[in-house]
């Protein structure tokens, strides 16, 4: 069993920005050397989270709306009064998600699912430069 530490960096919009990272995964996966076995993908941050989901726009303007009814950005954090930041809601969307995801792979290929991508989710108030850590495990 190999271990494999990489990373990926992009920059971000903010604002539940999603970010199809899929490419950037694969590629690192290819680069392994590895065949099979899963790859890691982590968020170094707390208003950021990684999941799947089918990247297209009726899609990914769904999830936009369903992140501001389960954390609206107008409501009064205890977060943004302690720090003046404004970005509480953006912790507890973050949180929900979470910061990781584990994605098998057999043959160099990513299991997805025909229409699953990975995507990673901005929820902070402001554009960001991210990187995630990618973790690929196998042999």
């Amino acid at each position: 069993m190999k271990i494999i530490n990489e990373h990926i960096t992009f920059k971000t919009k903010g604002h539940s920005d999603i970010v199809d990272i899929t490419g950037q995964v694969q590629r690192e996966v290819n680069s392994s050397g590895l065949n099979n076995g899963s790859v890691l993908v982590f968020v170094p941050g707390a208003t950021g989270s990684v999941t799947t989901i089918e990247y297209e726009p009726g899609l990914v303007a769904d999830m936009k709306a369903a992140l501001e009814t389960l954390a609206p950005q107008g409501l009064d954090y205890d977060h943004n009064l302690k720090w003046g930041d404004g970005n509480g809601h953006s912790h507890i969307r973050a949180s929900m998600l979470g910061p990781s995801l584990v994605v098998p792979f057999i043959d160099e290929r990513l299991t997805l699912g025909t229409w699953q991508q990975i995507i990673f989710i901005d929820m902070d108030n402001r554009p960001r430069s991210r990187e995630l850590i990618l973790q690929i495990t196998g042999e």
